[in-house]
């Protein structure tokens, strides 16, 4: 069992973030077969590119540097905060200092294609971290960026949800909804699925990042990472074609328009124009007007936190939902 001993300090230090490194290693893993298996739409999309840039990049030096345990940090930088971006990432690649990139190679450089002789040579030339951070790059562009938008919108609108969840019921109950495996007990965040023993936080509180790409817990217990626990964005079981699926509301759809039906819906969770157009892949135009009728029928509600307006179901809307859903 892993087990974070959280102080009342650690709490007030606790926060969110975003990572689009982390979730490309965790789609590259994926297509290489190593971690969560792809839905078939998915797969059917992105494999033949993922092959070609086996071909065309040093794609396979970056496999070679993922197992099915870990990778090294440097690839997968840990983030700032909510508005990281992948030019960001890939900034701190490049400027890796190549006897750091090397540590970090012998202890991990283990999987898919470690035995090939020139992924080794890569491995251990001069030019190994550019050539990283090339392939990544490449792949980012050409396999996750499309979709990219969508996805941070649901993580963006995760945090907002699980924001809202500790000032309606406090941390326990927050942490203990990231998963069914998670539990709150006597002072720390006990995980039954994962070794490596007792972790104490020692006042620099607890990093949470939702991953579009994770499909369980992931956890960094160790420097050069804060102490983090990785979880699904709520929304993305419905990407994967899993147990969590939007509701197809008939009734509702006949009743107030298709358009106007798929935001209601989506609004499960407090959400910006910008979250619902990017997630549900609208025009913020059409957004707005839609909200604006859905606003006037009492539908919704809106309130600005920080520089974002969000918009919220009333309970006239949540009632309409739940009768037709």
């Amino acid at each position: 069992m892993l087990r974070f001993e959280v102080s009342v300090e650690d709490l007030l230090r606790s926060r969110f973030a975003l990572s689009p490194a982390l979730d490309l290693c965790l789609l590259l893993r994926s297509l290489a077969g190593q971690g969560r298996p792809l839905p078939r739409a998915w797969a059917s999309r992105l494999l033949p590119t993922f092959e070609r840039l086996r071909h065309e990049t040093e794609l396979n030096v970056v496999l070679a540097l993922h197992n099915p345990q870990s990778g090294p940090n440097f690839v997968a930088p840990p983030p700032r905060g909510l508005n990281q971006t992948w030019a960001d990432d890939l900034a701190v690649i490049q400027a890796t200092p190549l006897e750091a990139a090397r540590h970090e190679i012998a202890a991990t450089a283990t999987g898919p294609s470690a035995g090939d002789p020139r992924v080794r040579a890569v491995l251990n030339s001069t030019d190994v971290v550019p050539s990283v951070a090339e392939a990544m790059d490449r792949a980012w562009h050409e396999l996750l960026a499309a979709d990219w938008p969508q996805l941070r919108a649901i993580c963006e609108r995760d945090v907002v949800h699980r924001v809202g969840v500790i000032g309606e019921h406090g941390w326990a109950t927050t942490i203990e909804s990231l998963h069914p495996g998670i539990a709150w007990r006597d002072g720390g965040i006990e995980i039954g699925f994962f070794r490596g023993g007792t972790v104490r936080l020692a006042g620099d509180g607890l990093l949470l990042i939702p991953s579009a790409v994770v499909g369980h817990i992931a956890a960094h217990t160790e420097d050069p990472w804060p102490r983090t626990l990785v979880y699904p964005a709520r929304g993305t079981a419905a990407l994967w074609g899993e147990q969590e699926t939007v509701p197809q509301p008939d009734a509702l759809t006949a009743l107030v328009g298709r358009a106007r039906a798929r935001l209601l819906v989506a609004l499960d969770a407090p959400a910006s124009t910008s979250h619902l157009a990017r997630s549900l892949t609208m025009t913020p135009g059409a957004v707005g007007d839609h909200l604006a009728i859905l606003r006037g029928a009492g539908l919704l509600v809106r309130a600005r936190s920080g520089r974002s307006v969000l918009y919220r179901r009333t309970p006239l809307g949540e009632a309409l939902v739940a009768g037709t859903g």
